[in-house]
């Protein structure tokens, strides 16, 4: 392998880690009260629930559908110019998870998400939210699809009500979950996570 590519290769991880770390580090709502919280629910799935076979992957030898869940949002705080949505799997052996699902700059009358909506050529997203790269290296929606044998994965999905209606360095589809990440971290007014767990 080339310096370079070697260069670039540590350098991605690196700041992959560093968003998972600094989206972590942020405080909930109900520890410290400093930031709102508001509400994220499914009608597919509830709080701690086992994902269904419509939402697992349909690769890396998964057979599931690969059909995000409808989501909605109610609660945001006062002066949320957008959302983002970010779903992760902190339990993935790779040491900063799995990023499932990137999307930003949903505008902010927008408080729900229909089933489907993580497919991108379904074009269901609502005007001006984008959906960027995975760690599956494709945009949109990646469903769960843990190693064989491990104890279930918990796959955190988590709705940012942010201060800006666009975020100033993810631009287009081509933003990595970290980059994203990051903006989130010094823009987020406050968030709503939804939990689902799934193994095989």
């Amino acid at each position: 392998m080339r310096p370079l590519e070697w260069s670039t290769r540590v350098s991605l991880a690196a700041l992959a880690l560093a968003a998972t770390t600094l989206l972590a580090a942020a405080p909930a709502a109900q520890e410290t009260g400093a930031m709102p919280k508001f509400t994220l629910t499914s009608t597919d799935f509830t709080e701690g629930g086992t994902l269904a076979n419509s939402q697992v992957f349909n690769e890396f030898g998964c057979k599931g559908a690969n059909v995000s869940p409808a989501l909605a949002w109610s609660g945001a705080p006062a002066g949320t110019q957008s959302f983002a949505l970010l779903m992760h799997d902190p339990d993935a052996p790779t040491g900063s998870g799995w990023w499932h699902w990137v999307v930003f700059n949903i505008p902010p009358n927008v408080t729900s998400l229909p089933k489907g909506a993580g497919d991108v050529a379904k074009k269901l997203m609502p005007k001006g939210a984008i959906q960027s790269r995975t760690d599956f290296g494709s945009d949109g929606y990646g469903g769960p699809c843990p190693p064989k044998g491990d104890a279930p994965h918990h796959y955190q999905i988590t709705v940012f009500a942010v201060d800006v209606d666009k975020l100033p360095d993810a631009k287009d589809h081509s933003a990595s979950a970290a980059l994203v990440g990051f903006d989130l971290h010094f823009h987020t007014l406050g968030k709503a996570t939804l939990t689902g767990v799934y193994g095989r």
